[in-house]
């Protein structure tokens, strides 16, 4: 049960990612999460008090708030990368960090790293160096474009393994307190940072859908880490470019070089070993 909810965690997370990433592109990462968060609130909320109640704790308040904040800068430079750069690159990316962190967190508490565990860190290097390889000057994948992809899986990493971390008896708690602590910073930064807002053309449907999956997924993941090792939904969770690269190629029509393509296949190859490690 715990392996399904986080794969279809990682589904949700691969089309809001796509989503929010075409919608980024129309009207930019802040003014997108300042509508996808408070509605994906909204949503959770609802179905913490109606559908999945738990346990409303110190230690649940802690770790959601803790993740909420963790996953705004995260979701932030998500958004960041998939406006500068293709999502069949940049997902990949961001899947090999968000999963590679939780599981070297398990390492520090005590887990064993198996050497399949280990060979999926391996090719998670070498899918980062392949990716990020051009043979001409318009597939070109600019350096900062990849360290914000990396720095984006990495807090994703950390967010994971900070909603996994809350009470067993939590429900989806965490993960509501998140998104809300996730919601009320977006719009100060919004407040600080935005001079002007998009009202024309704005793409609703977009941040709002991506907002209730985005949300969704977070809850099915709090769910599947109480009922299996972080470690290994984490990881399984990360699969979600899967989605976003599939959507990208037969909907965006993107097209990746022989070399990129391959980095993208050790890449989903390192998230399978590391999970099945």
């Amino acid at each position: 049960m715990a392996a399904l909810l986080a794969l279809m965690a990682s589904v949700a997370w691969g089309v809001a990612d796509y989503m929010g990433g075409i919608a980024s592109r129309k009207a930019g990462p802040l003014q997108i999460l300042v509508v996808a968060y408070p509605a994906g609130a909204v949503i959770i909320t609802l179905a913490a008090v109606v559908v999945i109640p738990g346990e409303i704790s110190a230690a649940a308040l802690a770790w959601g708030a803790t993740a909420g904040l963790i996953g705004a800068i995260a979701v932030a430079l998500l958004y960041v990368a998939l406006s500068r750069g293709p999502m069949g690159i940049v997902s990949p990316i961001t899947a090999v960090m968000s999963g590679s962190v939780p599981l070297a967190v398990g390492v520090f508490r005590g887990e064993t790293l198996t050497p399949l565990a280990i060979t999926g860190v391996v090719l998670a290097v070498f899918a980062v160096i392949l990716v990020t390889r051009e043979k001409s000057e318009h597939r070109k994948v600019r350096l900062s474009t990849v360290f914000i992809s990396i720095a984006s899986g990495t807090a994703i990493g950390l967010y994971l393994s900070a909603l996994g971390s809350a009470p067993a008896d939590s429900g989806i708690w965490a993960a509501t307190v998140g998104r809300w602590t996730s919601s009320i910073l977006v719009a100060i930064a919004v407040f600080i940072f935005m001079r002007s807002f998009t009202k024309t053309n704005f793409p609703w449907q977009l941040a709002i859908i991506s907002g209730f999956l985005d949300a969704g997924a977070n809850a099915v993941f709090q769910l599947a880490s109480q009922r299996g090792l972080l470690a290994v939904v984490a990881v399984l969770g990360s699969l979600y470019p899967a989605t976003t690269v599939l959507l990208a190629r037969f909907l965006l029509h993107e097209r990746l070089i022989r070399i990129q393509l391959l980095g993208v296949y050790l890449a989903f190859a390192a998230v399978a070993a590391l999970a099945l490690g």
